[in-house]
């Protein structure tokens, strides 16, 4: 597989504190995890490029995004706090363009045959993003973003959103809830944040919830049950992956007992569907992860089964 990874180091410009999980410092150890496995070698590398208001504004409505812009304090002023956990500092908005972007540039290079499937490292995260409200450490949705860049520009009409972050894709659920051509499914402990959009209510979500201590075999089993069918009935000409580690043992912000390997394990399905479905048409977009050194495995497991390792 021909695996297009692509970044770009102003997405750690976005700071919300030296105590905020959502680091910079996550880009940089998968960055050095890679390095030193060799499997950056493996990898096509390109930086993200800004995305374009006309991109944004498919997802999030003009006014939404400008009150963000205005929200943002000049250099050196204090943070803004826009809901409990989520600041905006005078950078973030060109990291969430540059992210955004990151997801529209592998959305091309798929629809253009330069790459089997693609891995995008940035950050901030965005699929609590919903399509008025910016919480969760999002802003803006990125997968959203490249999903309608896709149907817009390229005529692509079935999506899938495949979401196995330790939180709900609230965000996601929010945009694509009445929208029976983008299927989105998503595992998630439950109860838990984001607190909505948790129950199935729309024929196009799937959602997989998982009680605190889930080990792998479980995660596994549901997720077999739930999303295959789905997405064997929905036959998406494209998946888009909200890959979120957070989900392992040993990160801080969720109580699901997953490895790197129950994350490879999925990657693998995902890319199962793919090859039946969907030209093998894959875009995977970094959301959560917070403990470094599992972030760093995981990722690297990940992209390791999107190489065909």
């Amino acid at each position: 597989m021909i695996t297009s990874y692509i970044s770009h180091s102003e997405c750690m410009l976005h700071d919300m504190g030296p105590w905020h999980p959502e680091s910079p410092h996550r880009i940089s150890s998968i960055n050095q995890k890679l390095e030193r496995s060799g499997l950056a070698q493996e990898l096509m590398h390109y930086s993200a490029r800004p995305v374009t208001e006309e991109q944004v504004y498919r997802v999030h409505p003009q006014a939404h995004v400008r009150s963000l812009e205005l929200s943002q304090p000049d250099e050196g002023d204090a943070l803004v706090q826009i809901d409990d956990d989520t600041l905006i500092g005078p950078k973030t908005m060109h990291a969430a363009t540059l992210a955004a972007g990151a997801v529209v540039r592998g959305t091309e290079q798929i629809l253009k045959n330069q790459a089997d499937n693609v891995f995008c490292a940035v950050r901030p995260p965005g699929h609590h993003a919903e399509r008025v409200e910016s919480m969760g450490f999002c802003f803006l949705n990125n997968v959203a973003i490249g999903v309608e860049h896709a149907r817009q520009n390229f005529g692509i009409k079935r999506v899938a959103i495949v979401d196995f972050d330790v939180h709900h894709g609230n965000g996601t659920v929010d945009i694509f809830k009445n929208d029976p051509d983008v299927l989105v499914c998503s595992s998630f402990q439950h109860p838990f944040f984001p607190w909505r959009f948790a129950d199935s209510e729309w024929d196009n979500i799937v959602n997989t919830p998982l009680n605190a201590g889930c080990p792998g075999l479980e995660f596994r089993k549901k997720v077999e049950d739930s999303w295959l069918p789905a997405l064997q009935m929905h036959r998406p000409e494209m998946i888009f992956i909200s890959a979120g580690f957070d989900g392992h043992k040993d990160d801080p912000m969720g109580e699901i007992n997953l490895t790197e390997e129950d994350f490879y394990w999925a990657t693998k399905l995902i890319m199962d569907v793919a090859a039946t479905y969907s030209n093998n048409r894959i875009v995977s977009v970094l959301e959560g992860g917070y403990n470094l050194t599992s972030l760093a495995h995981s990722a690297h497991r990940h992209i390791e089964a999107l190489k065909g390792m």
